[in-house]
């Protein structure tokens, strides 16, 4: 047998037990027949792939199923208490890192600040405080099966590869085979956007949705498409980047060179920019230029300022026409909304829903949902989503059946 035949049924056997798994982990309780009849494969090869996933502790038998006449059939669930794994997000000024079970419980977390810009600094900054995590929460730590770290900007989620990271000199950097060789777990690396994406359609507000939309305001805006219940990201691998769509011809200068991009306009930094220049103008505002962040001009939007609010409209206005664009290019079930600037939703989601009820199809704005995604504050979620995308998938689930 040559090393092309042999690599080509290997390939075939984490396939088939990745579609095992993803029947037990999405429908169990679950029985050997029924996932046969489910995934068409033999119930000879089915006995073989879950033994040896019982075997490796990634499944569980459970009560016995209801019989249907004959022999009553056991159930199989996965385990989701006894793995746990370490989601990180490294961010322009701080690295947050949580501790996690496979029902995406978080058992711990802590957040500090990033100082060092330089890569190799930055590097060993974050192996410090990963390790410092890892020994500090030993006690909840029963076996560690990966890692995995989201940021913003671009990458290369199959290389591990940071190819562009605004702010931190990370651009080339192999960073997944960096920490997976240091700490000798698989490695998963993926923009934050996108991934918090993901995590929203595993656990959050778009599960119930195949196809969603996921638009992040905060330093920059990022976007996350859904398609078919993956992320999309076509041949380059980075999807989403409508920060740098122009909405305003002779606009601000962008940091990518270009005028009128989306984020020289809605992203937290301008956002506040804007307000403290109509403040300087003289307009009526109880809001306090010294002590201005989005948390208070979302409150002062929340109780009806009109400076507040006519900011928060205007946000509204150009993230609406851009998601008018998507929703005509995507068509999705769902949009979801993240970032700070959320917590004025009463007055930005009503100037988006206008925006793109004038700009879109008919067809693809009637009765489409746009609403906060849910998870608003929990910054490590999206590597939580790259951990259950590769044991879905069975890159990771591979792995852990040949511990």
């Amino acid at each position: 047998m040559t090393e092309g035949q042999i690599a080509n049924i290997d390939l075939v056997k984490q396939v088939n037990a990745a579609a095992v798994y993803r029947i037990i982990d999405q429908q169990g309780p679950v029985s050997r027949i029924q996932i046969a009849d489910i995934c068409q494969l033999a119930p000879a090869s089915i006995t073989k792939i879950t033994r040896q996933m019982l075997e490796h502790g990634l499944i569980r038998e459970e009560a016995l199923l209801e019989s249907t006449g004959g022999r009553r059939a056991i159930a199989l669930v996965a385990e989701q208490q006894r793995f746990q794994f370490i989601s990180c997000r490294l961010g322009r000024k701080s690295v947050h890192i949580g501790l996690y079970n496979l029902a995406a419980k978080e058992l711990a977390r802590i957040e500090q600040p990033l100082t060092e810009r330089e890569r190799e600094p930055v590097i060993a900054s974050l192996k410090s405080a990963l390790e410092c995590f890892i020994a500090s929460h030993k006690k909840q730590i029963n076996q560690l099966i990966g890692l995995a770290v989201t940021l913003p900007g671009l990458v290369n989620p199959e290389s591990g590869e940071v190819l562009y990271m605004p702010s931190l000199s990370l651009a080339g950097s192999p960073l997944a085979s960096e920490l997976e060789t240091h700490f000798k777990l698989p490695t998963f690396i993926g923009n934050d956007t996108r991934s918090l994406a993901l995590a929203e359609h595993f656990f959050g507000a778009s599960r119930d949705c195949q196809d969603s939309i996921l638009v992040s305001v905060h330093n920059g805006t990022g976007a996350g498409i859904i398609s078919k219940g993956k992320v999309l990201l076509g041949q380059n691998r980075n999807v989403g980047e409508i920060g740098h769509i122009q909405v305003e011809r002779f606009g601000r200068r962008c940091q990518c060179g270009n005028f009128g991009c989306l984020e020289t306009i809605v992203s937290n930094p301008a956002i506040l920019e804007r307000t403290r220049e109509l403040l300087t103008r003289g307009h009526v505002s109880l809001l306090d230029p010294a002590a201005l962040d989005i948390e208070s001009l979302c409150s002062a939007a929340n109780r009806g300022d009109p400076l507040a609010c006519e900011v928060i409209r205007q946000t509204g206005e150009y993230l609406g026409q851009t998601i008018a664009i998507m929703v005509n290019l995507f068509n999705p079930q769902k949009v979801l909304l993240a970032g700070e600037i959320v917590a004025a939703q009463k007055v930005l989601i009503p100037a988006i829903q206008r925006c793109v009820e004038h700009q879109s199809l008919p067809s693809f704005h009637a009765g489409l949902p746009i609403e906060p995604a849910a998870f608003q504050s929990q910054a490590t979620m999206g590597g939580v989503a790259l951990i259950k995308r590769a044991l879905l998938e069975g890159d990771l689930l591979q792995r852990m059946m040949e511990m």
